[in-house]
């Protein structure tokens, strides 16, 4: 138990040590003279007494325990996500209680800068008026309705539409919304089954994925990702999970390769495993653009074009995870659009709405979609979806989203920000 004991007290000894060297706001040199209640004080604008002002100090650190009394959250009732029990048994939870623009704060006023962006979802950053005032519209007009049984709502149209229209790396047909990235994956692969069950194609169902990628927290995206921290005690990945080597030049390349050489042989290994379980069993590859969570692993060059090929050769369909890369981060609308990738189906959540409200999405390329129509004309129905699938002030709040992505030009901006353009960046 000894190292055990000795491992989670260097965690909490890294946590807090990490934790202390994003606080911004409250590290100037000259608020190193006041209390933490000072300057808690001072970024929310108050009165900020004078360093030896007892009384006001007092009366600063009482209010701050009426406003949070942080005895309350030790022990919290929440299970959280991606948390070891520990951290929430034996330590207070940091509670963010505000955002302005680029900056989120904490309960005790300490400012921070938020770098990732949320979880690489929030590029509009807090507080943008234009979004708050499209949710409260529509929720003052029609806070909910479905889109069961051929019933929907007019910011659901109006936002299929568009996703559809700046999409340009190959032109897609339909759009179907979800709640958010893991539940798009997921239901790519009951489409892709859906799919191809109605080609008479049964024994094409298994998926290719990549190693350390991330597709999601949900049964199957979670099978789809290849990070282990994923499967361990939840008997993942399933049975028709396959994972392929990861693109990480600068790791896994061999002496004296190229990047268009360790592209060649990725590619090649990629074959292999496809003739070694039989390309009439393969039904689909899924790779996100960059690789997020898995290291923020840009492809090698001439990868995607060299696995594409291979793919195409095998009549096994191509899906591009765009839920991070989407929306401007890599410099170009979508990262299809910047590697020159042509998918077949792709998901995409985080910046559709900002993350102002929960919204993903997945596009459907015509050839999946005709053959899917057609098979729910047979059946039916096409049954599949979810109550919030295109819910109307999610829907309303992304198509503002996206307006402000246009009025501001944010592809521009991100290209400047990245270095990819000349200096003149105004």
């Amino acid at each position: 138990m000894a190292p055990c004991i000795a491992l989670r007290s260097a965690m909490r000894s890294q946590l807090a040590f990490l934790t202390r060297q994003i606080v911004i706001g409250a590290r100037e040199v000259e608020s190193q003279k006041f209390s933490a209640a000072t300057r808690w004080n001072s970024s929310l604008g108050a009165p900020v007494p004078e360093p030896n002002d007892d009384k006001a100090e007092k009366e600063v650190l009482d209010s701050m325990e009426q406003k949070v009394p942080k005895e309350k959250y030790k022990g919290h009732h929440m299970l959280s996500p991606f948390t070891a029990g520990w951290q929430s048994s034996d330590t207070h939870p940091l509670i963010i209680d505000k955002s302005e623009g680029v900056f989120v704060y904490d309960t005790n006023g300490n400012k921070y800068l938020d770098a990732l962006a949320g979880l690489w979802c929030n590029p509009l950053g807090g507080n943008e008026p234009r979004l708050v005032a499209a949710a409260t519209e529509q929720l003052n007009k029609l806070p909910f309705y479905h889109s069961f049984w051929n019933r929907t709502t007019q910011p659901s149209l109006d936002l299929a539409k568009e996703v559809l229209e700046i999409f340009k790396a190959k032109k897609m047909s339909k759009v179907f919304f979800t709640n958010g990235g893991s539940d798009a994956n997921d239901t790519q692969v009951k489409l892709v089954w859906y799919y191809n069950n109605a080609l008479g194609r049964h024994k094409k169902k298994k998926f290719i994925a990549r190693q350390k990628s991330y597709h999601g927290s949900t049964l199957i995206a979670a099978s789809l990702s290849g990070l282990t921290n994923l499967h361990q005690n939840f008997d993942l990945p399933l049975p028709f999970v396959l994972h392929t080597d990861c693109p990480h030049y600068w790791r896994y390349h061999l002496p004296g390769e190229t990047e268009e050489d360790f592209a060649t042989r990725l590619a090649d290994n990629l074959e292999k495993l496809i003739l070694k379980e039989g390309p009439e069993t393969i039904a689909a590859f899924i790779a996100e653009p960059v690789m997020g969570a898995g290291g923020v692993i840009p492809p090698p060059a001439t990868y995607f074009e060299k696995v594409q090929a291979v793919v195409k050769k095998y009549d096994i369909l191509f899906i591009a995870d765009e839920v991070i890369c989407a929306f401007g981060r890599l410099g170009t609308m979508f990262g299809c659009d910047k590697y020159n990738i042509q998918p077949d189906l792709v998901s995409i959540a985080k910046a559709l709405s900002s993350s102002y409200m929960p919204i993903g999405a997945m596009l459907v390329g015509k050839e999946v979609a005709d053959v899917v129509l057609s098979e729910s004309n047979k059946l039916g129905s096409f049954a599949h979806g979810f109550t919030y699938s295109g819910h109307p002030v999610a829907c309303a709040v992304a198509l503002e989203t996206l307006k402000i992505y246009k009025r501001r030009n944010i592809l521009w901006s991100s290209m400047c920000r990245a270095g990819n353009v000349g200096a003149r960046c105004w």
